[in-house]
C-alpha cells in the first residue's frame, strides 16, 4: 500500500548560490534552520522594488525503512517557485519549471535503505524567458513554500507521473437530475518486470459512507508499461454538488488489487453537477440561476508571503464566506490543492487559471510552459466540483499585438477543450481590448478586467460599456474578471474622490459598482479585485510600497474595510448592522452625515444617548444627514431588529478644531498608479494648435514599444516623459498606447503636454513592414 511521509521540519538553508551544495558530504552546518513551507521573500516581497530574486538551496537529510526496499519512492513538492532543481545523494533527479503545481520525481534508484539519504535544492525566482509568469502586479515570492512529501508505493500502482497528477479521473459524462452518468478513468503502472494481472475496483460511496454504486474490471498489465483503464459507473437519482446550497460530496475508492492484496488505493471526493452560461440569463447550476457575486484572491499574507498554512488557508475561506461570496476567481496561478478541497466543501465556484499574464515571452513563441501549466493545473484539480472554469490567460494583451501571441491563446483554449471537455473555458481581457477584437470568441466565455472609477473615467462609466458591449455581441458571454479601487485606511474624507485613497472612496465606489451590475443579469460573474490586499513589489503609490491596496480585507487579514460590510449586506444573509467610517476618528464639523451597512429593513440611529432618527432601506445603505456632534468625544449608535432579535453597532467620533491632515495622502502620492512613472515636462507656455494625425506617422495613438523601437520617436518620449524604460512598471505599459496611459492619468497629460508630443512625433514616418509594402 502507498504511503506519504510529510518532511516538512528540520530543513537547512542558504540564500547563496554555492553549486557545492548538491554534494552528499557538503557541511551545511553554517546554514540557516527552517521549515517548510519557506519563503525567503517573506518580509521584502511586500516593502518595495527591492526585494531578492536569485537562487536559493535547501538541503534536508531523510531516513528510508529497510522494509520499503523493493517499493518506488517518489518525492513531491506542492508548490516550490519558481524553477526547482532536485537532487538525492548528489544526483541530479530533475528541473521543474513553473512555481505552482505539485510535481514529483522518482527516486528509488538513488535512495539508500537502513540509512540517512540527503535531499539537496536549488529554488530559483528569477525570471526567464520560458517559464511563465513573465512580468506581473504582484511579488514572485521564492521558496519551497508548500509540502514536500516522500510517497512509498508498490511497483504496480496509479500513475504518480502524470503531470503531478493523482492518476486517476472522475468524468462527468451526463448528469442530471435523475442519473449521472461517470466514467472512471485510472492510469495504471506495472513496473515489474513480469506481466501482472489485477482487478481494478472503484466504490462510490455516498455522504454518509454508504454504496451509491461500483465498477470493476480484471485487468493485465504489460511489464514495464503504464495502461489507461476506463470504467463506466451510473449513480440513480443522484444528490447534486449544489453551491452553498448543498455542497453534496461522493467519494470514489479506487484501488488495485492483486490476489488477496490491496497494493494500491486513493480516495477521490468528487460532486456530480451540470451548469450553464447563457449570454442573455447568466450562470444556471442544475438548472437554477445562481448569481456569480465573485472575489478575486491572491494566497499571500504579510510577513509570511506564500509559506502560509492550513490556518491561513481556513481563515481566507471562513472571511470569504462571510461576506457573502459564491464564487472565487483563485488568481492568477495554481493554488494550494487544500483551498481547492475547501472550495469544494463550502459549495464555492471556482475559476481556476494559469500565469499566463500580462507578457508572452520574446524568445519561446510556442507557449511550451504556458502549455505544460495548464495541463498540470487541469490534471492535478480534475475532480474538484468546485471548480467549473478554466482561465487560459490574464491581461495577455499588455505586451502588445502579436500574431504569435493571438496563436497561443487559441492553441491554450484548444489544449484545455481537449484536456477536459466537460467544463468551461474563460479569460480576463485587458481592459482595453476593444469590444469587436476576436479575442472576445475565443473561449466559452470572457471577462474583462476594468477599472472605471479608478484607471480611467468614473465608476459610473461601467453601465455605458456594459450595456455597449451586450450589444455589440449579444451572443458573447461577458463577466467583470477583476474592478476595484485603492482603499488605504489612513486616509479619510468627507467628499470622497478618485484617486483619493480615501477608505470612503472605496467603499463608494464599490456602492455605485454593485448598483450598477445587479440590474444586468446577462453578466455571469463579476469578480472584486481583490478579497485581501496583497504583495506588488514593483508598485509604490498612495504613500505605500510594495503592495497592492484594493482589498476588502487588509492584507495581515486584521481589519475588514467598509466595503466589506456594503458586499455583506448585498450578499449574506447574516444579519448584521455596520457604521462605515470608523476610522474618520476627528471631525472639524458641528454636524456629519453618518452611513450605515446593514441587511435589516429598518435601522435606528442613536447620537450621544439621544434618538436621531429611523430609517428604511431597499439599497442595503442607510445615510443619516446632518448628525450633530458637540464638543470632545461623541458615541454614535445604530440598533436594528429582526425576528426579535437586536443587532447594533457603535462608532465614536471626537469633534475637534481643526481638519486632522494625516487623513489626506500627501501630494505627491495622489493621482493613481501612473502618477510617479513620469518625469513630467512643465509645458505652460504651450499654445495648442490642431494637428492632423494619419496612420503613416508616430504619435501617441502608438503603443510604448512602437515608439521605442524608434530611435527618433525613443529621444522625444525621453525628452518629455524621461526613461520610462527603467521603471518597475515599465513592463505593465510597454504595450499600452499612450493615449491609454494619458486616460490614467489626465491631471499629468495635459492637452499641452499630448499637443507637444505628438507635434514631434507626427513629423516622423513609420517604417514600412513587409506587409505593408506587399
Amino acid at each position: 500500500m502507498r504511503k506519504a511521509i510529510n518532511i516538512n521540519d528540520s530543513w537547512k538553508f542558504t540564500k547563496q548560490d554555492d553549486v557545492n551544495a548538491i554534494n552528499k558530504t557538503y557541511k551545511a552546518g553554517n546554514w540557516e534552520a527552517v521549515n517548510i513551507p519557506h519563503t525567503w521573500n517573506a518580509i521584502d516581497g511586500a516593502n518595495g522594488f527591492d526585494f531578492y530574486k536569485g537562487a536559493c538551496w535547501y538541503r534536508k537529510e531523510f531516513f528510508l525503512d529497510a522494509i520499503d526496499q523493493g517499493n518506488k519512492i517518489f518525492i513531491e513538492f506542492n508548490g516550490s517557485n519558481s524553477v526547482t532543481d532536485v537532487y538525492v545523494n548528489g544526483e541530479h533527479m530533475g528541473q521543474h519549471r513553473g512555481g505552482y503545481s505539485i510535481f514529483r520525481f522518482d527516486i528509488t534508484e538513488f535512495v539508500e535503505f537502513g540509512t540517512q539519504n540527503t535531499l539537496t535544492v536549488k529554488v530559483d525566482n528569477t525570471v526567464v524567458d520560458d517559464v511563465y509568469p513573465q512580468m506581473a502586479d504582484f511579488t514572485f515570492y521564492g521558496g519551497i513554500y508548500r509540502d514536500v512529501n516522500l510517497v512509498i508505493a508498490n511497483p504496480v500502482h496509479f500513475d504518480l507521473m502524470d503531470y503531478g497528477s493523482k492518476g486517476v479521473y472522475v468524468i462527468q459524462e451526463n448528469v442530471s437530475q435523475e442519473k449521472a452518468l461517470l466514467t472512471i478513468k485510472s492510469k495504471v503502472v506495472n513496473d515489474r518486470e513480469e506481466n501482472t494481472k489485477i482487478r481494478l475496483w472503484a466504490d462510490i460511496l455516498d455522504a454518509d459512507g454508504h454504496s451509491a454504486a461500483y465498477a470493476a474490471k480484471e485487468v493485465t498489465l504489460p511489464a514495464g508499461e503504464t495502461k489507461e483503464i476506463e470504467m463506466p459507473v451510473v449513480i440513480d437519482n443522484p444528490t447534486l454538488w449544489n453551491g452553498k446550497k448543498n455542497a453534496y460530496l461522493y467519494e470514489a475508492k479506487v484501488s488495485l488489487v492483486s490476489f488477496n492484496d490491496t497494493i494500491d488505493e486513493l480516495s477521490i471526493p468528487f460532486g456530480a453537477r451540470y451548469f450553464e452560461v447563457d449570454a442573455e440569463k447568466g450562470f444556471f447550476l442544475n438548472g437554477e440561476h445562481l448569481s456569480l457575486n465573485g472575489v478575486s484572491r491572491h494566497q499571500d499574507r504579510k510577513d509570511m508571503g506564500w509559506a502560509i498554512t492550513k490556518k491561513e488557508h481556513d481563515e481566507d475561506m471562513e472571511l470569504i464566506k462571510e461576506v457573502g461570496a459564491t464564487s472565487i476567481r483563485l488568481a492568477h496561478y495554481q493554488h494550494d490543492q487544500y483551498f481547492y478541497d475547501l472550495c469544494d466543501k463550502e459549495g464555492m465556484v471556482v475559476w481556476a487559471e494559469i500565469p499566463f499574464i500580462s507578457v508572452m515571452s520574446k524568445t519561446e513563441l510556442e507557449g511550451i510552459n504556458a502549455k505544460q501549466q495548464m495541463i498540470e493545473l487541469i490534471r492535478q484539480n480534475f475532480n474538484h466540483p468546485s471548480i467549473i472554469f478554466w482561465g487560459i490567460q490574464n491581461e495577455i494583451q499588455i505586451s502588445g499585438e502579436r500574431p504569435e501571441l493571438r496563436k497561443l491563446v487559441n492553441e491554450l483554449n484548444q489544449l484545455t477543450k481537449q484536456e477536459d471537455p466537460t467544463r468551461l473555458t474563460t479569460m480576463a481581457n485587458v481592459m482595453f481590448v476593444e469590444d469587436s477584437d476576436e479575442y472576445n470568441h475565443v473561449t466559452d466565455t470572457i471577462g474583462y478586467n476594468k477599472y472605471y472609477g479608478w484607471y480611467q473615467g468614473k465608476a459610473e462609466d461601467f453601465a455605458g460599456w456594459i450595456d455597449g458591449f451586450h450589444k455589440t455581441n449579444p451572443h458573447v458571454k461577458l463577466g467583470i474578471s477583476e474592478y476595484g479601487a485603492e482603499g488605504i485606511l489612513q486616509y479619510h474624507s468627507n467628499d470622497p474622490k478618485v484617486k483619493d485613497y480615501t477608505e470612503e472612496y472605496h467603499a463608494l465606489y464599490h456602492e455605485t459598482v454593485w448598483n450598477i451590475f445587479k440590474e444586468r443579469p446577462f453578466l455571469w460573474s463579476t469578480y472584486v479585485w481583490n478579497m485581501f490586499d496583497f504583495g506588488a513589489n514593483i508598485r509604490d503609490e498612495g504613500g505605500v510600497k510594495g503592495r497592492n491596496n484594493k482589498g476588502l480585507i487588509t492584507y495581515d487579514r486584521k481589519i475588514k474595510k467598509d466595503a466589506f460590510y456594503m458586499y455583506k449586506a448585498n450578499w449574506s444573509d447574516e444579519k448584521f448592522v455596520h457604521i462605515t467610517s470608523k476610522r474618520f476618528v476627528d471631525r472639524p464639523d458641528d454636524k456629519m452625515t453618518v452611513k450605515v451597512y446593514s441587511n435589516c429593513e429598518e435601522v435606528t440611529l442613536y447620537a450621544n444617548g439621544f434618538k436621531v432618527s429611523t430609517k428604511t432601506s431597499d439599497g442595503r445603505t442607510f445615510v443619516f444627514e446632518n448628525v450633530p456632534l458637540q464638543n470632545g468625544l461623541n458615541e454614535i449608535k445604530v440598533v436594528a431588529h429582526e425576528s426579535d432579535v437586536t443587532f447594533g453597532d457603535t462608532a465614536r467620533f471626537n469633534k475637534v478644531t481643526e481638519p486632522n491632515t494625516s487623513y489626506s495622502a500627501p501630494e505627491e502620492d495622489r493621482g493613481g498608479v501612473v502618477s510617479n512613472w513620469f518625469q513630467m515636462p512643465d509645458l505652460e507656455d504651450v499654445q495648442v494648435e490642431e494637428i492632423e494625425i494619419t496612420d503613416d506617422v508616430y504619435s501617441t495613438r502608438c503603443t510604448f514599444n512602437e515608439l521605442m523601437e524608434n530611435k527618433e520617436a525613443n529621444a522625444i518620449l525621453e525628452k518629455y516623459l524621461g526613461d520610462f524604460a527603467e521603471h518597475p512598471m515599465f513592463g505593465m505599459a510597454q504595450g499600452m498606447k499612450i493615449d491609454m496611459i494619458a486616460s490614467m492619468a489626465e491631471d499629468l497629460f495635459t492637452e499641452k503636454v499630448m499637443y507637444t508630443i505628438n507635434k514631434e512625433l507626427t513629423k516622423i514616418k513609420k517604417e514600412l513592414t513587409n506587409s505593408t509594402k506587399a
